[in-house]
């Protein structure tokens, strides 16, 4: 709470989650760049825009610039994906217009409650956010947590199952003014997450191989380090 109530404690944070974020999307994109994807645009307008980070000290400011990187980004998933089913056009939520965007906000829905879930293993309280102002939502820690792991976890998901055909346009039905997954759809997605979710690596620091999902608790721990003061907190960012 004290680090929430100090503007330039809680912005210490709040610019972590984004800078991890950006640079987890980054590595994302030289990913793809490395496999031909016409990308060097995208991230070259992406490092210009990131430059930003460094000059702003409030953190309404710090969202601008995260919301112009992402949408910067999700404009590439069209050059990543290729398929006349899977296109982003815009982003857009309750509802998804697409079944791009329904796949969007469907991982990102399952990525916030994992990193709930794992908030719950934790002495964090998750209604105390720091880049997502804490206001009515009832829990806002998660949401900044995820910003970092969306691009590695949930993103990734995404471009596998589109790209190896796994979930196909009858995965999707109509609700209401939007585009929803089916049973079906869901549990194909459901599954893949999971499954990326117990992938291992090789943890650099730890010299043990840990799974995703310890990934996000190993976080969590950190900012916990952070906020009493033990150890200052840097965001977790992929080194392959």
């Amino acid at each position: 709470a004290e680090h929430y109530l100090d503007s330039k404690k809680r912005f210490f944070l709040a610019s972590k989650f984004v800078s991890g974020a950006v640079e987890n999307i980054k590595r994302v994109l030289n990913y793809y760049n490395l496999r031909g994807k016409p990308l060097n645009e995208t991230i070259e307008k992406i490092n210009e825009i990131s430059k930003s980070i460094e000059k702003v000290d409030d953190v309404d400011a710090l969202m601008a610039i995260e919301g112009n990187i992402r949408e910067q980004y999700y404009n590439a998933f069209d050059q990543i994906l290729v398929n006349e089913h899977f296109i982003f056009e815009a982003r857009t939520k309750r509802p998804p217009k697409n079944r791009l965007n329904a796949l969007i906000s469907f991982t990102n829905s399952l990525i916030y409650t994992i990193c709930l879930s794992e908030i719950y293993h934790t002495h964090l309280d998750p209604r105390i956010g720091f880049l997502h102002t804490t206001n009515m939502r009832r829990f806002t820690l998660n949401l900044d947590v995820a910003e970092i792991f969306k691009p590695i976890i949930a993103d990734r998901v995404i471009f596998s199952l589109v790209n190896k055909g796994i979930i196909k346009k009858e995965h999707f039905e109509q609700k209401l003014d939007g585009i929803v997954l089916n049973e079906k759809g869901r549990q194909i997605v459901i599954g893949q997450m999971d499954e990326r979710l117990r992938d291992t690596i090789q943890h650099k620091n730890l010299g043990r191989h840990v799974s995703y999902r310890q990934l996000i608790r190993l976080e969590l721990y950190k900012i916990q380090k952070h906020l009493i003061g033990e150890e200052e907190y840097k965001p977790f960012v992929i080194w392959w």
